[in-house]
């Protein structure tokens, strides 16, 4: 129930909360969430027991209005709401107020050993998701932490446990980045289980140690360099390709082409960071060209906005295009060229 009171695009809002627990857990701890709602949207904002009271700019109120009323279903529903949920709802609203936060927060991807629910938290996050799920080939490109290889990783296991597949390789290019693979020590599952590393960290995020190590040791989730897939079909699998920007043409058409029967395959990779020699002989960025309008592949676009780590990581993330942008605009000046906008990468 609310009642609001405008004058001169001045709005207040008194909402009232039927269940007192749900209200507690939609304010987090210490109110940590509406305080980040006060931040974001710039309301005054007090609360009282079961009662909130909004006011502030009539659009900044309604925004609010709709998030608290949309988040506090959502904790009906038993998921726990944090303060960077909050953020991502509000991002999502102001980019369109008629979306349902239900499907973004509801739409269980995985759960994890222990009991972490795994779900979308931004709009290209749900079409990556609904991607997955209806292309056999998909590629996620964009910048770190945005979720890419995370959520496949999370749909992947969920494959695996719901019997959609039979086991899941997870593969990584390892790419010489200033040392020498040839003076690492040991020997060369030793060597290469460096650049492997972060795929072992995603895993053992969501699933126990142990049964982790058991799938591992019995070949059922295998973790393994991009060079050692060539002459294997991957029947029934869920393969994922992460840092696939560091992939050679040749070795992406391999890849590609390892796809067997009852198979899904999902490519990861961020453009801005290739670690090849020549970055124009990324097998991604000819892939994504190429490949385009090819039915059964599907493409999804991240953005700084998709990033769901620590809040700098976006700003960090925008700082470095900013820079890149300035460094386009300067070349294009060094050569007699009239500076214009700059375009990132599409797929």
């Amino acid at each position: 129930m609310s009642l609001c009171l405008e004058e001169e695009n001045v709005a207040k809002v008194e909402l009232e909360f039927r269940e007192q627990s749900v209200a507690q857990a939609l304010y987090g701890q210490q109110n940590a969430n509406l305080k980040m709602v006060e931040s974001e949207l710039d309301v005054a904002l007090s609360c009282r027991g079961n009662v909130v009271v909004l006011g502030g700019a009539e659009h900044a109120v309604a925004l609010g209005q709709n998030l608290l009323m949309q988040l506090y279903e959502v904790a009906r529903q038993g998921y726990p709401i944090y303060p960077v949920d909050v953020g991502q709802a509000i991002r999502l609203l102001r980019k369109d107020s008629r979306l349902l936060l239900r499907d973004y927060f509801l739409d269980t991807v995985f759960v994890s050993a222990s009991k972490r629910v795994i779900v979308p938290k931004t709009f290209n996050q749900k079409q990556y998701i609904e991607t997955i799920r209806g292309q056999d080939i998909v590629f996620g490109v964009g910048p770190a932490g945005t979720g890419k290889t995370y959520l496949a990783m999370a749909m992947a296991l969920a494959a695996l446990l719901r019997h959609q597949v039979k086991r899941i390789v997870l593969v990584r290019p390892a790419v010489e980045a200033g040392e020498k693979l040839g003076f690492l020590p040991g020997d060369m599952a030793e060597k290469v289980n460096p650049y492997l590393r972060p795929l072992h960290d995603a895993l053992f995020d969501m699933m126990d140690l142990e049964k982790a190590g058991k799938l591992l040791q019995q070949g059922t989730i295998e973790v393994a360099p991009l060079a050692f897939m060539r002459g294997r079909t991957l029947n029934s699998a869920f393969v994922i390709l992460d840092e696939a920007q560091n992939a050679t043409r040749e070795q992406m058409k391999m890849f590609l082409t390892r796809l067997g029967f009852d198979s899904k395959a999902v490519i990861t990779g961020d453009l801005t960071q290739t670690d090849l020699p020549d970055a124009a002989r990324s097998g991604l960025r000819h892939a994504l060209r190429i490949l385009a309008g090819v039915e059964g592949i599907g493409f999804v676009q991240f953005t700084d906005v998709d990033v769901v780590r620590h809040p700098l990581v976006q700003k960090i993330i925008q700082a470095y295009e900013r820079e890149d942008l300035a460094a386009a605009a300067r070349a294009k000046a060094d050569n007699g060229e009239e500076p214009v906008g700059g375009e990132h990468a599409r797929t």
